[in-house]
């Protein structure tokens, strides 16, 4: 889905690599493998990307 969104225009390839790491941030933190600060500065990007694309 995030290829396709970066696809039809919604964001551009930054944004898209953004994702993808959030992506795999998250991945990570589902096992155990994460850092409170990282996982702050993902939910501080998600909220802010969900700000600027409503659904």
């Amino acid at each position: 889905m995030n290829s396709d969104l970066k696809k039809a225009g919604v964001y551009d390839g930054l944004q898209q690599k953004q994702i993808t790491a959030w992506t795999d941030l998250r991945n990570m933190a589902a096992h155990g493998n994460y850092d409170d600060t990282q996982v702050r500065l993902f939910i501080d990007g998600v909220r802010a990307f969900l700000m600027k694309h409503p659904a």
